[in-house]
């Protein structure tokens, strides 16, 4: 048997991550695993990278927010920026060093797809600019080349457990430190302000899915984003939901 803490998406969140990793160890997990987009954000990447390096976590996949934070900062976008000035070099060559999937005996990690780190697995944008439940055809598509049992994946922010048909698993653990955002053409809200990750204990037939949704003081990660006149994401941390784009 083995039971795994599955994190993804802490966007610079330490304030929801410091209360997650507090939760993670009430579980007693054998191991906790990271699905990527650690850091980018207008909140506390600083302390965010050295909860991180503090933690005892398996295995981290590359997101694409911490792949662009690899760029030119000139060219990043305000959250990228933001936390890319936090960042200290050591971080920095940490993040270069990270894979974009990994596996880990009948696990699948990666951050997105295993196509890409900018497609969502399970979800699919409407006309009107909302996100939903991609049909089950377009999601097991997605997984044709992968053989494993168990298929993790963030970027969504949304907290998710799928069974294929083939009987596999795909499950994402919400998101850590951002539970909603706007995107160029859609919103995405988790429709509670909580901290969310996953427990997974392997049984004889397959893996049992708690999902977890951890309260905790967002006061402080809002003021931050105010601060940085992010409207939008202080909206998001308080109350998990958004209505405004940047």
């Amino acid at each position: 048997m083995m039971r795994l803490a599955v994190i993804a998406d802490v966007h610079g969140n330490s304030d929801a991550l410091t209360a997650t990793l507090a939760d993670i160890r009430t579980q007693s997990p054998d191991a906790i695993v990271n699905l990527g987009d650690c850091f980018s954000g207008p909140l506390d990447a600083a302390r965010t990278a050295e909860l991180l390096h503090e933690a005892n976590i398996t295995a981290t996949v590359l997101g694409n927010h911490d792949r662009y934070l690899l760029g030119d900062a000139a060219q990043m976008g305000p959250s990228d920026a933001h936390a890319h000035a936090q960042l200290s070099p050591q971080t920095l060559a940490w993040i270069a060093s990270l894979p974009p999937t990994q596996v880990i005996d009948d696990i699948f990690l990666c951050h997105a797809t295993p196509q890409d780190d900018t497609t969502y697995w399970a979800e699919e944008i409407t006309p009107d600019g909302t996100t939903r439940r991609a049909p089950l055809a377009t999601i097991a598509g997605r997984a044709e080349t992968i053989p494993h049992a168990l298929l993790l994946c963030g970027h969504s922010h949304i907290a998710r457990h799928i069974r294929l048909p083939d009987g596999r698993q795909l499950v994402n653990p919400g998101a850590v430190g951002c539970p909603a955002y706007t995107d160029a053409d859609h919103v995405v809200s988790a429709g509670h302000p909580f901290a969310s990750y996953a427990i997974l204990d392997r049984k004889p037939l397959g893996w049992a899915v708690a999902h977890r949704h951890i309260p905790y003081e967002s006061t402080r990660m809002a003021n931050l984003a105010r601060a940085a006149q992010r409207p939008d994401w202080a909206e998001a941390l308080a109350t998990g939901w958004i209505t405004r784009h940047r």
